[in-house]
């Protein structure tokens, strides 16, 4: 595995606790700016707004740029959205600052996996965009505990600043680290279009939504789960996150490995352990050790799904993935807003707080249904050529280009 993987890792760190570190500080931040906390709650909405619009915007954008200039200018962009949030005098400006901080989210996970994919041989893609979103999964076990429990004593803004710190060092080590990726000749914002033509990438993107819409189902309300009914206290839930957390790093290495092997059966184990972790834990919820064990589990199961799905849309988008890979982080935050809302229509009915997580077991047994659905059909495709089959082989671009890729990447 090359070093610039540990640059886009890095990156992925600033993204994750940015993004989730603001959850946690959101009473600080309405304190500060003299906002009620439902209000402040808009911040999230926001950044979220941002990731779904910013991911194709930017993306064909940038259709034609050289890989590497595209990922530097997206992490600088992130960085400046940060230090504008820690600079804000009011609170329209922060909303306005966390709606730009989010429009590089999306575009830089999509072309990070396609770069990661492009870095390493065939036969190790999956394990090396597991990689990339290793950032994302130690940024929910150090950087969010970490930035919440500074901004608590420091202020919101010292833990923002500390994120425009990591995002500077994302922005040196992609520059220093990542290698010249070269776009295919034909790269456009056309050829980007036509992918979507493909029922398979649909496939993809709807077992992105319904299935990863049961991990959100549980994860919105799975604070008030662990003090209503596991009994933790408040103090304690950080803890329990972090526990998550480390479940999200163990499944995300996991369903690397896993989906280099064999990605289709990847993919439905790890729905299907999903579906089966959540379903468990609306009985193990009711005491504090069982708990504990099942959120690391549905952590794992959850974050298995991640480099399985986003292997595959690389793999059904081969001749111009880009926009493809950046519509899964699309995908992902559709699943979020389609999790909390369905699970909110469950607490409003008054089936108790395990409603989410039987809600989201639900969910992610469809996720499984559309997952093996797209592997039958699948199956019955024609053969791949076996010109097409060699050059799948060799270490070539996710997009088809090649290059000096192979040679840059041995030397690293």
């Amino acid at each position: 595995m090359p070093l610039a993987l540990v640059a886009l890792a890095i990156t992925a760190f600033a993204i994750g606790t940015t993004e989730f570190t603001a959850m946690g500080l959101l009473p600080q931040i309405a304190h500060g700016l003299g906002v009620d906390e439902p209000r402040a709650g808009w911040l999230i909405s926001m950044y979220a707004l941002g990731v779904v619009i910013g991911a194709p915007l930017l993306t064909a954008a940038a259709a034609k740029l050289p890989r590497k200039t595209v990922l530097v200018g997206l992490v600088g962009l992130f960085t400046l959205g940060n230090l504008l949030c820690a600079l804000a005098p009011d609170f329209a400006f922060l909303a306005a600052a966390r709606l730009l901080t989010g429009l590089p989210h999306g575009a830089f996970f999509g072309a990070g996996a396609v770069a990661a994919a492009e870095l390493v041989a065939p036969h190790l893609r999956a394990r090396a965009v597991s990689v990339m979103f290793s950032g994302l999964t130690v940024a929910n076990i150090v950087g969010v505990p970490a930035a919440t429990l500074l901004g608590q004593r420091l202020g919101w803004r010292a833990a923002m600043l500390v994120v425009v710190a990591i995002g500077l060092l994302g922005v040196l080590a992609v520059a220093r680290l990542v290698p010249h990726l070269p776009r295919h000749p034909g790269a456009g914002i056309r050829t980007e279009l036509r992918t979507f033509r493909s029922g398979q990438l649909w496939l993809a993107l709807g077992t992105v939504v319904f299935g990863c819409a049961g991990l959100f189902s549980c994860y919105t309300y799975i604070t008030p789960t662990l003090t209503h009914v596991s009994g933790f206290a408040d103090s304690s839930v950080t803890l329990i996150l972090a526990l998550f957390g480390v479940g999200m790093t163990l499944g995300n290495a996991i369903g690397g490995y896993a989906a280099d092997r064999a990605l289709r059966p990847s993919i439905c184990a790890a729905f299907l352990a999903m579906a089966a972790a959540l379903a468990l834990f609306a009985v193990t919820a009711h005491a504090r050790w069982s708990a504990a064990v099942t959120v690391v589990l549905i952590g794992t199961a959850g974050f298995a799904t991640v480099p399985t799905v986003q292997t595959l849309v690389i793999q059904k988008a081969r001749s111009a993935p880009t926009l493809a890979s950046a519509t899964v982080q699309g995908a992902f935050n559709a699943a979020n807003a389609l999790g909390a809302w369905l699970s909110s229509l469950a607490l409003g009915a008054g089936l108790g707080w395990t409603s989410p997580t039987l809600v989201g077991a639900g969910l992610s047994l469809l996720g499984f249904l559309i997952a093996a659905a797209s592997w039958a059909v699948d199956r019955r495709a024609p053969a791949v050529p076996a010109a097409t089959a060699v050059a799948d082989r060799t270490p070539v671009a996710a997009d088809g280009a090649v290059g000096e890729t192979g040679a840059r990447v041995a030397a690293l």
